[in-house]
């Protein structure tokens, strides 16, 4: 299977465990925006960045946390491992900056 088939498969695999909690998707195609998939709940938002057997590089995670967003947004990578049929989920922590 090709890395682009893989990807686009893993990233409906993670729509369908998001609408089956509960949240409205959108997916972002040919990882043209920063994220793959927009998931909106009643309570939250999240970005979802799917990864399939690896973790983004430093560079990658930076840009995530850079990222704005409001409150109540959480931004988060799914790494899907072959053969797994759960992702392993990593929330991207906001870069703290001090300002003087």
């Amino acid at each position: 299977m090709n890395r682009k088939r893989k990807g686009t498969r893993n990233e409906h695999r993670a729509i369908r465990i998001l609408r089956e909690a509960g949240y409205s998707c959108t997916r972002s195609g040919a990882s043209l925006g920063a994220w793959d998939i927009v998931a909106i709940g009643p309570n939250d938002v999240r970005l979802v960045q799917c990864k399939s057997n690896r973790w983004p590089s430093k560079e990658e995670i930076h840009k995530m946390e850079l990222f704005p967003v409001p409150p109540g947004c959480r931004k988060e990578i799914w790494r899907w491992n072959d053969y797994e049929r759960r992702p392993q989920i990593e929330v991207v922590k906001e870069e703290c900056h001090v300002i003087r």
